[in-house]
């Protein structure tokens, strides 16, 4: 039996009658006044979004599996202990490890015992730069079949720490040599950075797609075989703007492809999405189990490969069992009971969606064509006008904050007066701040609630 043709009784609307319905319901207001309202990137959000939207737009091609894995974060200062914890989420429904291994004293041999590297992916954040380190990694896991993600990121160390490993010349040697290993996943650009301390989307786009280039440009002129067979990996915080969110994933993937064909360079990224930093609160800190909760959901939307998610007390808690649980089971939910795992590319085709995929695109490659212009990204930092431009767009954002006209649930509207937090601190929750010499000013991630915060401890009865 053929089917019916269930809509042909129905004519299409216009974008223009939609419009015109729209006027007479608002009875005088001006429709841009009233509906359309603008990001901080400057895109103009319509209250609709047709067909009519898609027509001139280059439409996205994605990996068509929704295949992301559950990652859960370990801070390996112990690798037996480290240890004991990945084999443990291993077994409570984690599918990969991200271990942050703060100096070479973590043996390799300890810290992946037990670990089925053919099933599970590990992803490494390396505080230090070894060439002999990376080769002990890659020498355990060889014959295993094994995902390994090592993440180097030299030009993300400088712009965190403001100052290079030992300095350029010795870190790019370093970098060449781990490069020349051969293994196909050893870079990655640290873009959570720039989210965590205020940059806009656009902004974040621009500075991750400059900061690629660096690497690819260099490498292109080093290695003899260039970047075909290198994947890198991008490492990007997620914020609470769910729609804005989604299509910034989706528009890094498009803008990263473009540049590396440009070099004739693997045009597929890896990306490993986490909630922000940015918008998390120590007052009524239940409400980030809502927020990582969005957050994870539009990096999996977006097409993230995995999923890091961040313990709603990961701020002012130590590592704790029970707020790590609740971190993993929220993916667990997601993906076997929500089943956020089944479609592939659920974002594609969306009216809303792949129209801000391509102003985001649109306005981060204006800015990257910028930035180029400038001298390239590490010539922007050495200047401090990547600096200059966050700490504006943080500024913004913090007085968006401060009028209350951008929310954050407990702290700054409808926060409870019985709430405190002096006695349950174990951590320090704010921006440290130690004087040294740096060769730039490093960029410091910095949360949108801390100077509210700060003054509610002070005002908190001793």
């Amino acid at each position: 039996m053929d089917k019916p043709d269930l809509f042909s009784d129905f004519s299409e609307t216009s974008s223009k009658a939609w419009k015109q319905k729209i006027q007479v319901d608002l009875k005088g207001a001006d429709y841009n006044e009233t509906l359309v309202w603008e990001s901080p990137e400057g895109i103009k959000v319509k209250p609709f979004y047709n067909s009519e939207d898609l027509i001139d737009l280059p439409l996205n091609s994605f990996p068509q599996e929704s295949k992301w894995r559950i990652c859960q974060k370990i801070f390996a200062g112990n690798a037996i202990v480290a240890n004991d914890k990945a084999l443990d989420a291993i077994s409570r429904g984690a599918e990969s490890i991200y271990f942050t291994v703060p100096s070479p004293e973590t043996e390799i041999q300890e810290l992946l015992k037990g670990i089925d590297l053919r099933t599970t992916p590990i992803y490494f954040n390396l505080q230090f730069l070894s060439e002999n380190y990376t080769k002990s990694i890659l020498e355990f896991s060889k014959n295993k079949s094994a995902k390994i993600f090592l993440n180097i990121d030299i030009i993300g160390h400088l712009a965190r720490q403001g100052n290079w490993f030992v300095n350029l010349k010795e870190d790019h040697q370093n970098l060449d040599a781990i490069v020349s290993l051969g293994h196909a996943t050893t870079l990655g650009v640290d873009m959570a950075l720039y989210q965590n301390a205020g940059a806009n989307i656009t902004q974040q786009l621009a500075y991750a797609l400059a900061h690629a280039n660096e690497y690819l440009n260099h490498l292109n002129n080093t290695l003899e075989a260039g970047m075909q067979q290198h994947t890198i990996t991008f490492i990007v915080a997620v914020g609470s703007d769910y729609f804005f969110e989604i299509a910034k994933l989706r528009a890094l993937r498009r803008l990263f492809a473009s540049l590396a064909t440009e070099y004739g360079a693997n045009p597929n990224c890896h990306i490993i999405g986490m909630p922000s930093k940015r918008n998390k609160t120590i007052y009524d800190y239940n409400t980030n189990l809502l927020r990582t909760t969005t957050e994870c959901m539009s990096a999996i939307l977006g097409e993230a490969n995995t999923i890091c998610n961040t313990p709603y007390d990961a701020i002012y808690h130590r590592d704790n069992e029970f707020a790590e649980r609740m971190a993993r089971n929220q993916l667990l939910i997601l993906k076997n009971e929500s089943y956020f795992d089944k479609v592939n590319n659920p974002s594609a085709g969306s009216y809303y969606i792949e129209t801000l995929t391509h102003q985001l695109a649109s306005k981060a490659l204006e800015l990257f064509k910028l930035i180029e212009k400038g001298g390239g990204f590490l010539v922007q930092l050495k200047e401090h006008q990547i600096q200059k431009k966050i700490k504006e767009s943080a500024g913004k954002e913090e007085q968006l904050f401060n009028y209350k006209e951008k929310i954050l649930v407990g702290t700054n509207k409808y926060r409870s007066k019985e709430d405190t937090m002096k006695d349950m601190l174990e951590l320090y929750p704010f921006v440290k701040t130690k004087a040294r010499k740096t060769l730039i000013e490093p960029i410091i991630e910095k949360r949108l609630s801390e100077t509210l915060e700060q003054n509610r401890l002070k005002q908190e009865q001793p």
